[in-house]
């Protein structure tokens, strides 16, 4: 993608405050913007970043006003969160097209590279220049997308689906039927009461040692990454959204579900139907336990929370007394 600040205002119908002929060539979000990248801003809690950002190109509101000065050129449009909608699509349609010519692809190990002693199953497919690591092991009924890397001695058990361009460490564990790369859950209004789809154009990055349980979904970020550290452990029947980071050695059990832009910490544990809101913060060493539902950022490592929303555990204990007590009272 190569777009120039000028080609931006007229594909977005806008204006262009700055430099016209400012390229870009990539996505990212406005914290971490640098040259080269298009950012957008559109929730206020975020303006500090607008006069700390780097990028070449920055898609704002056309009724901002800065309070101080802002490096990036700025792409002034009528609703700026609607307008990145408008132009992933758009660039997403461009890339789809520029694909359409290769038709039917037979001749799967022209441009793909595999290691040593790689085991590759029955009815499996692996993409062009998708790269496979030393000894790993793809079983019988899997797809691996265009340009997908893949480390050492890594096992991708029946049924796994690995969009284009994801990234997957070395000694990784995927069971069966759990998806890496899936569109996250992102739709814009329409003035209509209809909603737009976000085309998602980055990947996700999964660190080394990770194991990912049976049917579990992991969304691609809109730009840039959803992060899965090293060490990682999670259950089957999760669902992690787009742009979500885990820390490192942080496990995860059956049936919970991260909203996206969320960060978790690192040796953290989610117990069982846990539910965590969207871009917040939980410190390191967090334990939450089963259904606990966080609403809000947790600060404070070393912490254990029970509840919805989740509370600390003796908090939680205090309050359960007086309202069991209630309830007992209530029967008499």
């Amino acid at each position: 993608m190569e777009i120039k600040a000028k080609q931006l205002a007229q594909i977005l119908k806008g204006t262009v405050d700055g430099d016209p002929e400012a390229l870009v060539t990539t996505f990212a979000k406005i914290e971490h913007g640098k040259p080269g990248a298009l950012c957008f801003y559109a929730n206020p809690k975020y303006e500090h970043y607008v006069y700390t950002c780097k990028a070449s190109v920055l898609l704002v509101n056309k009724d901002f006003k800065p309070k101080n000065k802002v490096e990036p050129t700025m792409v002034r449009v009528e609703d700026a969160y609607r307008a990145v909608a408008d132009l992933l699509h758009y660039v997403a349609s461009k890339k789809y097209t520029e694909g359409c010519h290769r038709g039917l692809r037979s001749r799967w190990f022209l441009t793909t590279k595999f290691g040593k002693k790689v085991y590759l199953g029955d009815f499996s497919y692996v993409g062009h220049h998708a790269r496979i690591g030393d000894y790993t092991k793809i079983y019988e009924n899997v797809y691996v997308g265009d340009n997908v890397t893949i480390g050492t001695h890594c096992i991708l058990y029946p049924g796994v689906r690995i969009y284009a361009g994801m990234v997957i460490g070395n000694n990784v564990i995927i069971h069966s039927n759990a998806v890496i790369g899936s569109d996250g859950f992102g739709n814009a209004p329409r003035p209509d009461g209809s909603w737009e789809k976000i085309e998602h154009m980055g990947n996700v990055i999964i660190g080394n040692d990770v194991e990912i349980g049976a049917c579990t979904t992991i969304d691609k970020s809109e730009m840039e990454s959803t992060i899965i550290g090293n060490g990682v452990k999670i259950d089957n029947l999760c669902q992690i959204a787009h742009n979500v980071q885990i820390g490192d050695n942080t496990a995860i059990a059956a049936q919970s579900g991260i909203a996206g832009s969320a960060k978790i910490g690192k040796n953290c544990i989610l117990a069982g139907q846990v539910g965590v809101a969207g871009h917040l913060t939980i410190a390191d060493h967090t334990i939450l336990g089963a259904q606990a539902g966080v609403i809000g950022n947790i600060r404070k490592s070393d912490q254990v929370l029970l509840g919805s929303p989740a509370i600390p555990i003796k908090t939680y204990f205090r309050s359960y007394a007086l309202f069991k007590k209630a309830g007992e009272n209530d029967e008499k």
